[in-house]
């Protein structure tokens, strides 16, 4: 479950001052409606996008027995 600021205070913010679970989140739940995306929607997920690939991708910081080190976006 994510745990975290909603859209509308990170929406005035820099991409570059979220938190990766930020960004792992928004990325996966506007990924799963990308169709009913309108073009500001769809520029917004597209700055997520070059912002994890700034940083190189995300991984997770610990591996325990359900999830390894490695964030994944899909299910």
């Amino acid at each position: 479950m994510y745990v975290g600021r909603d859209m509308t205070e990170l929406s005035m913010m820099k991409k570059s001052d979220w938190e990766n679970s930020e960004l792992a989140y928004f990325h996966h739940s506007l990924q799963q409606m990308v169709p009913y995306l309108n073009q500001e929607g769809q520029s917004i997920h597209s700055e997520i996008v070059k912002e994890i690939e700034n940083r190189g991708g995300l991984n997770r910081q610990e591996a325990d027995y359900t999830h390894g080190t490695k964030t994944i976006f899909y299910d």
